[in-house]
């Protein structure tokens, strides 16, 4: 099984929510990382994604812990959606 990591920046201009976390994240960018795995299937080369995962805290923002959390590629862009609105 080959996977690869997609690594994207992507960015906030206002807090937004997380499913699962009581309190807003801060405005910023943030790292998203998507995992895709190889389809040996096909004759040729695909990709088929299998993992989201948002770093936490914003980058550059001071924390004592960072985390990556898993997050579905529909709640990540319904966030940004929201974001999008606001500004």
């Amino acid at each position: 099984m080959t996977l690869r990591t997609i690594q994207t920046t992507i960015r906030f201009s206002s807090p937004f929510g997380l499913l699962g976390f009581d309190l807003p994240q801060p405005a910023g960018e943030y790292r998203v990382d998507h995992d895709e795995q190889l389809i040996d299937e096909i004759s040729r080369p695909a990709w088929r994604r299998v993992g989201t995962f948002i770093h936490l805290p914003a980058i550059g923002m001071q924390g004592s812990t960072y985390q990556m959390v898993p997050i579905t590629p529909a709640a990540l862009e319904d966030v940004l959606d929201k974001d999008r609105k606001l500004s």
